[in-house]
């Protein structure tokens, strides 16, 4: 186990597109704030040298985000390039010889899933893998097998605790302000459990499309590209119990409780939808039966959830983007007729904005008699400029020998399970007209009230401020 901060990082993949797009920014940032002082060594096979990877480099970040003069000039003298194949033992001899004496460098596999066995075994070959960490991208596998064999792949070189899978969904700020509010606020815990809550949803609406993505979505889809990482990772941190401390280890036990405690999909609680136009991007089988929207039911038989369904749903080209919480209340005893009620909830957005909303009955203005009204008490904020992005985030927490935000062997392989059932099975995969909230099959998995959709509960707030 590494204890130390990491005294170098190298990202393999340094010419590809998520260093172009994330890492250099994230890098960037972390120059800026001081959290970066160690070489960054880049490794791909692009037959470049240093000065072209610095002009990558700049150009990455005037396209994302924009220089700031002093961070990049800081970050270009970090920056150092080994180029090279990585089926090819020289190339992490050359990287060996770069690192220059570091004795717990970083190595972020930031390359496809294909890749990884050959690079960690070349590590280890090496001699690079001792007293290191491994950052690895997700997607960890593409079912529990493969899952599991690249976690003997990866536990063959590193131990676990020097393991960091990157779900970069974890770094954000306001998926983790979900255990800010859930156990810095002493009166959630009154009401968050099974005797009050009578369902929670769960959505990511995204209202585009697989934006030339085709090739990788066709082989991936729905519920692996978000459901079975992102959104299991917000249902863990809604679902879990108080860890006996915020240690990584405390923190990631009682995630793991939460997916130990669901049993897998069953297939009349999926119903899973492609918009109309998916089989005419570029790099989609003609006849693809690949899922672009998935609605499902979960139970999570523990003590605090037990009999509370669980309900997630996402896909693309949905009528907004918005990754929304919503947990529907029992409705009170019957003093007040059935009819005139509609159930309180608690709302939590997590994106584009970050909001907290309490549903409520109230009298209707103007009102003669038992006249009742729905609306919301909100707590809203913006996004900040200065906010972390979740990849410089994640970035710093691996180097600084943080796991917390990372999923551990035992919850990715939970994870897995879950899912797999439904993902070797042909379950229907029905049409659904772009700008609508999925296919008329969703009809069949439907929270008792029906679907929160985020965009009814914006108007719900809009209205309730003009009264």
């Amino acid at each position: 186990m590494t204890s130390s901060h990491s005294d170098a990082l190298v990202f393999f993949g340094a010419t590809g597109d998520l260093a172009y797009k994330k890492i250099f920014p994230a890098l960037q940032a972390m120059a800026k704030r001081g959290h970066l002082n160690v070489p960054v060594v880049g490794v791909a096979k692009a037959g470049w040298n240093l000065d072209q990877l610095r002009a990558r480099a700049k150009d990455s970040l005037e396209k994302h985000g924009g220089i700031d003069p002093s961070a990049f000039e800081k970050l270009i003298g970090l920056l150092r390039y080994v180029d090279g194949d990585y089926q090819d033992p020289e190339t992490f001899a050359a990287l060996r010889k770069e690192l220059n004496g570091a004795r717990s460098p970083a190595h972020y596999l930031a390359i496809p899933p294909v890749l990884f066995e050959t690079v960690v075994g070349h590590l280890a070959e090496s001699n690079c893998a001792t007293g290191a960490r491994v950052i690895v991208e997700k997607p960890f596998g593409h079912d529990l097998a493969s899952a599991q064999e690249l976690n003997k792949v990866l536990l063959g070189a590193f131990d676990e605790a020097d393991v960091f899978r990157i779900d970069h969904y974890l770094g954000k700020r306001a998926v983790n302000n979900l255990l800010a509010f859930r156990f810095a606020n002493t009166f959630v815990e009154a009401f968050w459990n099974r005797h009050y809550i009578e369902s929670v949803e769960i959505a990511m609406a995204e209202d585009f499309g697989v934006q030339g993505r085709g090739g990788f979505y066709d082989q991936t889809g729905t519920i692996r590209d978000v459901v079975q990482n992102h959104l299991f990772q917000v249902l863990s941190n809604l679902a879990m119990e108080p860890p006996v401390g915020f240690d990584s280890d405390s923190v990631r036990d009682e995630k793991a409780k939460v997916l130990k405690a669901i049993p897998p999909i069953e297939e009349k609680n999926l119903v899973r939808g492609q918009f109309r136009g998916y089989r005419d991007e570029n790099g989609v089988a003609k006849d693809s039966p690949t899922e672009t929207f998935a609605a499902l039911k979960l139970e999570v038989n523990s003590w605090r959830w037990k009999g509370v369904p669980f309900y997630i749903r996402a896909g693309k080209n949905l009528p907004t983007t918005c990754t929304e919480i919503v947990g529907k209340f029992r409705k009170p005893p019957a003093l007040i007729p059935d009819s005139l009620l509609v159930e309180n909830h608690l709302r939590l957005r997590l994106s584009p904005e970050v909001t907290i909303a309490m549903g409520m009955m109230t009298l209707a203005p103007a009102a003669e008699g038992l006249s009742l009204q729905s609306g919301e008490m909100v707590a809203s904020h913006s996004l900040r400029a200065d906010e972390m992005d979740a990849y410089e985030r994640v970035l710093g927490a691996a180097m600084a020998g943080d796991s917390t935000l990372f999923a551990r062997e035992d919850y990715v392989e939970e994870a897995w399970r879950i899912v797999e059932p439904v993902l070797k099975k042909s379950t229907p995969v029905y049409q659904y007209a772009p700008n609508t909230w999925g296919p008329d099959e969703v009809a069949r998995v439907t929270p008792p009230g029906g679907w929160s959709n985020p965009n009814d509960k914006k108007a719900l707030a809009v209205a309730s401020e003009a009264a």
